[in-house]
């Protein structure tokens, strides 16, 4: 059954894709895919490859509603977002303030360690930093990231002084503000967040180092779990604290929150993503056919999502 023929009508939505950042050529897949589902669910759709004159493209395209499908800066950090505001265009996933914050992952730990949820310890970098100082008080395996980029750009895990100052630098090509988070050693779950629902997670299994771009969107040997494997009350817990990590970060919509367990199972937040990926290999559309959703209708939802809350 189309979207429309369900009685859902959202106008003309508008796929804002591409974007000028490390992670354009995934938008482009997602914008895509996101283009595709919309036409084949009956709703009258037109792509925008975002490039640098923004709102001179979304004034030569009207629509009712945008689907932002804009990954990374200008696209998950709150500036698209305060663009469609001004503009008065509705749009798809949080807010200006919220897309901020969630894209910020020193902001996003420093609130999570304020209100007692746990993330793994860290340190802010800079060219001065005593290297293996910092090594050593994160116990000695760290994971170095760029604190506003997604898709793993940048990251790197490192076991040494000499590596994390190299790390350092490749990280700080993309972003003047790096971040080095204790190593978690154990499993890798992730959770979609739908319309105020945790969906089933999903347990992640790569023979990399750690779950680095590679790992996410060009391997075929990437193992993707779902049941995750974990008893009922685990999973429900695990569910519970990627909605509240969610939440508190004053998210809306739909997103996907990444947690780590230790090898006690003990659970760790990492990150929310705002506007993940709906490419072949991403998460969201995994979770979402979990819950018995296809691909179109989890695209329709995310829509109809946002019409409810504008």
């Amino acid at each position: 059954m189309s979207a429309a023929s369900a009685g859902f009508n959202p106008g003309r939505v508008g796929v804002l894709y591409g974007g000028t950042s490390a992670e354009r050529e995934i938008s482009l897949q997602t914008g895509a895919a996101v283009l595709d589902a919309l036409r084949q669910s009956g709703v009258d759709a037109v792509g925008i490859d975002i490039g640098a004159d923004t709102i001179a493209q979304l004034q030569a395209t009207p629509m009712d509603v945008a689907f932002i499908a804009l990954h990374g800066p200008g696209g998950e950090d709150g500036r698209i977002q305060g663009v469609l505001e001004y503009m008065g265009i509705p749009y798809t996933g949080s807010d200006v303030s919220a897309s901020a914050l969630a894209m910020d992952k020193l902001r996003s730990k420093q609130l999570w360690a304020g209100i007692g949820l746990s993330t793994p310890e860290f340190a802010v970098v800079n060219a001065d930093s005593d290297w293996d100082q910092v090594l050593k008080n994160l116990g000695g395996d760290a994971i170095v990231k760029p604190a506003h980029e997604g898709s793993s750009i940048g990251m790197a895990r490192v076991q040494s002084g000499a590596e994390l100052a190299q790390a350092y630098r490749d990280a700080a090509h993309y972003d003047g503000s790096v971040l080095v988070e204790r190593l978690i050693t154990g499993s890798e779950y992730t959770v979609a967040i739908l319309d105020g629902e945790a969906l089933p997670p999903i347990k992640l299994e790569t023979d990399h180092r750690f779950y680095d771009y590679d790992a996410k969107y060009l391997a075929d040997d990437t193992r993707y779990l779902c049941p995750c494997g974990l008893d009922a009350e685990r999973e429900q817990g695990l569910k519970a604290l990627a909605l509240q990590a969610f939440n508190s970060l004053g998210c809306r919509g739909w997103g996907r929150v990444d947690v780590m367990a230790d090898h006690l199972g003990n659970f760790y937040l990492l990150e929310v993503n705002t506007v993940p990926g709906m490419t072949s290999h991403s998460l969201v559309p995994m979770a979402a056919q979990a819950a018995g959703l296809s691909f179109a209708e989890l695209v329709v939802r995310i829509v109809r999502a946002c019409q409810t809350e504008s």
